[in-house]
């Protein structure tokens, strides 16, 4: 089992995507919301608030599969659009997610490229399965 790494061990990875001009942020977080890393150029505490919030959009954007024709479609990808930018949300490995934020003059394609080759490099370095009781049992 990975736990949420606390000292941001694969932020350098994130700060890859970054590479693509008006990106501006970078974080990896898990099903239920943990953070796993951030980019270099946000703060712990935001990640962490975002985290919370992106696992939210995700698990959302997976149960309208249906709205596609079937409700086993795998989720893959949410783009939210703003008015002066964009959050890219990508599938990570099993229960981990990328999540990118740029400004609204980004090449949409290139950093969806970027994230999808940063995914496919990094395999099972980006994978969060679902977290287990530790306790003992009641």
């Amino acid at each position: 089992m990975i736990e949420p790494t606390t000292n941001n061990e694969l932020g350098w990875m994130l700060d890859e995507v970054l590479k693509v001009p008006e990106a501006c942020h970078a974080i990896l977080l898990s099903a239920d919301g943990m953070l796993r890393a951030h980019s270099a150029d946000i703060g712990r505490d935001d990640a962490e608030r975002l985290a919370a919030g992106l696992s939210g959009v995700q698990s959302i954007s997976r149960s309208t599969a249906e709205f596609c024709g079937s409700p086993h479609t795998p989720w893959r990808q949410t783009l939210i659009e703003f008015a002066h930018g964009y959050v890219f949300l990508v599938a990570a490995g099993e229960g981990a997610y990328l999540a990118v934020s740029t400004t609204e003059h980004v090449d949409m394609e290139a950093v969806t490229y970027r994230m999808h080759k940063l995914v496919d490099r990094l395999g099972k370095e980006l994978t969060s399965p679902a977290r287990r009781d530790a306790g003992s049992p009641a």
